[in-house]
């Protein structure tokens, strides 16, 4: 059986930089879709004088939003569309064209895609249905058009899409079959759902929310979110990124793309998404602890996680997050102050801050002095302020400048109510002004609808965030605090370990040459051991013969568990003892682990009993890896020992990783307490977790056929940790085959 790896090309550490430098190649190579976004000429292929048809629509889109450049409708059944001179074929316009758009049977494309390579046109958006999704045949047509596509260059969005719109003045394209034109703005959105498209810009229209690019992207059968995030983060236009998403392309390459362009060190754009299919699918045919937990939502949530994208359930909290995010700067902090006439909302929003994580300012006495002066008496100048019913706009501005002027305030919430007294209007008016004149973000809530209505029109007209409820308010703040905590972090470099890839290697190979998938815990260990982790000092006694000798090299107390490759839960089998004190104990028990392995499995292959040298008291810790097709391993922590099904406290991350990743990660479980230690218990040896779950990454990064692996328990004392047991699970031996094929 050939080796399905040389472990002669596993021996050094830059072996692991070589590939990271690869998945870097992969990220930064960027496709030339200029031409897409910003065509000077595009032809409509399918153009009709059908005001009812799609085509019909693309084409008058063109025209009513003010394309700057050229448009040429091709039909062979007629001559005129919209007074325009009508184009038999792509091949008979005289002059250079850039872009296509594509609204004609699926059928007809690929004929279609050799006359636009003889014309020269470089990106085109098929806007035709018919393909995966109407079945089989489709699926077929799909991997024509994409194979058909690459060979000639032709970069394409679709099919089954709505189509791209470009509000840039220099430009301004709708390539669509929208109702009309989106208003200019600074936020991007893509959408691999068209449908929802219509219904964005119709929802964004009504409040005044505007795009610098609006893209449906469809069934990608060549340019996919990746290609188009590329794009958008260099593109001027573009501050803020939305992403509705029905899987990923590529996860490996959208956490490291998608990591530059969150950062500051990258474009420092936000990017919120929504990803749908919150489901465990896939979860339930999984073997080990990892891959039953690690569904395929929590894989999302670990990519997007590990690079800074802000995960949102709704379409209005989507909205929510991008006219803040559009609109104002970020905190500096999450430190903020509640503005309002009325006693129950400042209550309600104090309660929504602390619920998300803002902390309420602590105002200067400057402060507080500026705000007596300025108030009532029956006002409240603490945290929140409430400038009392009564209040008119000149109340409202002398305390909300107070407010910006605090250096212990980082944002601040303006919440109204209509009173009869409120000049609701020139309350908005003075918000609006003051906001223009300060970097720190003012969001706003005018509570109500009818009344508050000429307010909030213009809030909105002059960049000011408006929600219905300050809970939401609180919430967005409490949001982009968090990006801004994650702007400013400390980047770390990935750890490379010196390890004994050899030893590991032969192990894996052996279980291969096997035909075997399970590497059952005493080779696994082995493994582990050549990874530099604390395993345990162990023995595998094969007959009782061997105990004394053994038994002394390890010393007393031990514990003992069956040893087969065909024994996957060894408790199942009652194959563990804890606690075997002496020579007398240790004989019996081998007795009793044989008798009930060969009662649960009694034609399993057994090997031995394994002697285990009793870790200290400490807390146990669950360490995982699974292999997703996609995304590649994910690597999991938490909580260990048998509740850990149960209780799922756990969290997921990408390998490779940084040692930032690992932290996080350790943050993140709700019993990160228990970690740092309650009641007067030491806390556990963080260094030394962090230090497994990095030498985890590393092993199954450059190890890719290892599709599970578990340690459950890692028991962690205050100084130092012990692996006391684990398992692996290889890929089957198909899966095997196309690994070595790539």
């Amino acid at each position: 059986m050939t080796s399905y790896d040389d472990p002669t090309k596993l021996t050094t550490p830059t072996m692991k930089y070589k590939s990271l430098q690869a998945i870097d190649a992969r990220v930064h190579k960027e496709r030339d879709i200029k031409s897409l976004f910003e065509p000077s000429s595009v032809a409509v292929i399918g153009a009709s004088p059908d005001p009812d048809g799609v085509g019909h629509s693309i084409l008058r889109n063109l025209m009513m939003g003010g394309f700057k450049g050229t448009i040429f409708p091709v039909n062979p059944k007629h001559k005129n569309i919209l007074s325009m001179k009508c184009y038999a074929s792509v091949l008979d316009i005289e002059d250079s064209l850039d872009m296509a758009v594509v609204v004609i049977s699926g059928k007809l494309i690929l004929q279609l895609l050799e006359e636009l390579h003889q014309k020269g046109v470089s990106s085109a958006i098929i806007i035709s249905a018919g393909f995966k999704e109407a079945g089989q045949e489709g699926v077929e047509l799909e991997k024509q058009v994409h194979e058909l596509a690459r060979e000639y260059g032709i970069s394409l969005l679709g099919p089954n899409c709505l189509g791209l719109i470009n509000t840039d003045s220099k430009v301004s394209m709708n390539a669509s079959f929208s109702r009309g034109m989106a208003l200019p703005g600074n936020i991007a959105l893509m959408s691999q759902s068209g449908a929802l498209c219509t219904s964005i810009l119709d929802y964004a229209k009504g409040n005044q929310i505007g795009f610098s690019k609006f893209i449906s992207f469809g069934n990608k059968v060549d340019l996919n979110e990746n290609d188009l995030l590329r794009y958008l983060a260099y593109d001027p236009k573009t501050q803020v990124i939305l992403m509705y998403l029905e899987d990923l392309t590529d996860g490996m390459t959208f956490m490291h793309l998608a990591r530059e362009v969150t950062s500051k060190y990258g474009a420092g754009k936000p990017i919120l998404a929504i990803k749908t299919g919150r489901t465990n699918e896939g979860a339930s045919a999984a073997a080990s602890h990892t891959g039953s937990l690690a569904g395929s939502d929590e894989v999302y949530d670990a990519i997007m996680a590990q690079a800074g994208v802000l995960r949102v359930d709704t379409v209005q909290e989507l909205f929510d997050y991008a006219m803040a995010f559009g609109n104002q700067p970020l905190p500096q902090s999450n430190r903020v102050a509640i503005l309002t006439n009325a006693g129950g909302p400042g209550i309600m929003t104090t309660d929504a801050c602390i619920r998300y994580g803002l902390q309420l300012s602590k105002f200067e006495s400057t402060t507080i002095e500026m705000l007596k002066s300025s108030l009532p008496p029956t006002a409240n100048v603490n945290n929140p302020v409430d400038v009392i019913g009564d209040a008119r706009h000149d109340r409202y501005e002398a305390a909300l400048q107070a407010l910006l002027n605090d250096d212990n305030t980082d944002a601040v919430i303006v919440i109204l109510t209509p009173q009869t007294m409120t000049d609701i209007e020139e309350i908005a008016q003075v918000v609006s002004r003051l906001a223009k004149d300060t970097e720190k973000p003012i969001l706003a809530s005018f509570m109500g609808w009818v009344d508050v209505s000429p307010g909030v029109k213009i809030l909105r007209e002059n960049g000011i965030p408006h929600y219905l409820f300050p809970e939401n308010a609180a919430k967005v703040l409490a949001t982009m605090a968090t990006y801004k905590k994650w702007t400013k972090r400390a980047q770390t470099k990935e750890r490379i370990f010196e390890v004994d890839r050899g030893k590991a290697h032969q192990v894996i190979q052996d279980t291969v040459n096997s035909e075997r998938t399970l590497i059952p815990e005493w080779k696994a260990l082995q493994i582990l051991d050549a990874y530099g982790f604390p395993v345990l000092p162990s023995r595998l006694a094969k007959t009782k013969e061997n105990l004394p000798s053994l038994c002394a090299q390890l010393g007393f107390p031990l514990v003992m568990k069956i040893v087969s490759p065909d024994i996957i839960h060894k408790t199942e089998a009652n194959g563990v003892a804890v606690g075997v004190a002496d020579l007398e104990s240790a004989l019996q028990t081998f007795e009793q682990l044989m008798n009930s392995a060969r009662q649960y499995r009694p034609d399993a292959e057994i090997w031995g009993v394994m002697l285990q040298q009793m870790a200290k008291k400490g807390k146990e810790i669950i360490l995982g890896a699974t292999r997703y097709p996609k995304f590649g391993p994910i690597v999991m922590f938490g909580l260990g020992g048998i509740y850990t099904e149960v209780l799922k406290d756990v969290t997921f991350r990408l390998a490779p990783m940084r040692s930032e990743n690992a932290q996080e990660m350790m943050s993140e479980i709700k019993g990160k307490k228990i970690l740092n230690g309650v009641r007067g218990e030491a806390p556990a040896d963080l260094e030394a977790i962090q230090e497994c779950i990095e030498r985890l990454s590393q092993l199954v990064v450059e190890f890719p056929v290892i599709q599970e692996l578990d340690i459950n328990p890692l028991i962690v004392s205050e100084y130092g940790a012990s692996v006391a047991d684990a398992r692996i699970v290889l890929a089957e031996y198909d899966d095997l085959k196309e690994l070595e094929k790539n």
